[in-house]
């Protein structure tokens, strides 16, 4: 006699148990938790180390650093002094709770006031696995099209904030053809609540609302 089984459904469950552990663990340590997501080259791990270089004296942040394979990335948030725990997926586009399980019990998490997880570069495989995370950050950058939104709207829908960066290219008169009114629209379409900073991590405009957001966040979260 066969028996069927649905293998993606009990990953799913797989995954939820873990993403509620990380979750209970870090609700009672009061602790904001970030699954930061986007394409490959958006400039998430940029954005990551000016954001502890600049906030360091106020905010306290640990990394979970996911990659498909090397540890480029995590050396250079290792470079801010900030501890990060590398995760390498050999080959799956996401990270997974069970990973991030691993990876706190790595990090000096009461020590930390906020804890980033920059996911694998992928705007759909991540948007579907809950780590226990806060919230969600999506990260759309100038070069990539103001098409994305529509394009990938579970990860838009899902998000806390979006970051809209390398806007220094499109005031440098470079050949980009990006539309930050579009994607301000397209994305309230689908997220009402979104919050949207356009920044350059490079030259640091609009980073300071960005980093405003964070500290109120945290200081909500711990009740301050």
């Amino acid at each position: 006699m066969s028996r069927k089984i649905d293998v993606g459904k009990r990953i799913l469950s797989a995954n939820e148990r873990y993403a509620l552990k990380n979750s209970q663990l870090l609700g009672e340590q009061k602790k904001l938790c970030l699954n930061m997501i986007s394409s490959p080259g958006s400039g998430k791990t940029t954005i990551l180390a000016r954001t502890i270089r600049d906030v360091k004296d106020k905010i306290k942040i640990g990394v979970i650093e996911g990659d498909i394979q090397t540890d480029l990335d995590a050396e250079r948030i290792k470079a801010t002094e900030a501890p990060v725990v590398q995760i390498e997926t050999g080959g799956s586009c996401h990270l997974s709770a069970a990973q991030v399980s691993g990876a706190l019990e790595k990090l000096p998490v009461g020590d930390l006031d906020l804890i980033f997880i920059e996911n694998v570069g992928n705007l759909v495989c991540p948007s579907a696995f809950e780590l226990g995370e806060s919230g969600k950050i999506v990260v759309l950058s100038a070069t990539e099209g103001d098409d994305k939104p529509v394009k990938y709207p579970a990860i838009f829908a899902k998000s806390k904030v979006l970051l809209i960066n390398k806007i220094d290219l499109l005031e440098a008169g470079a050949q980009v053809d990006f539309d930050v009114e579009r994607v301000r629209a397209d994305a309230r379409k689908l997220n009402k609540g979104i919050e949207i900073f356009p920044i350059s991590a490079q030259t640091g405009e609009g980073m300071n609302r960005w980093y405003d957001w964070l500290a109120e966040s945290t200081k909500n979260l711990q009740g301050d």
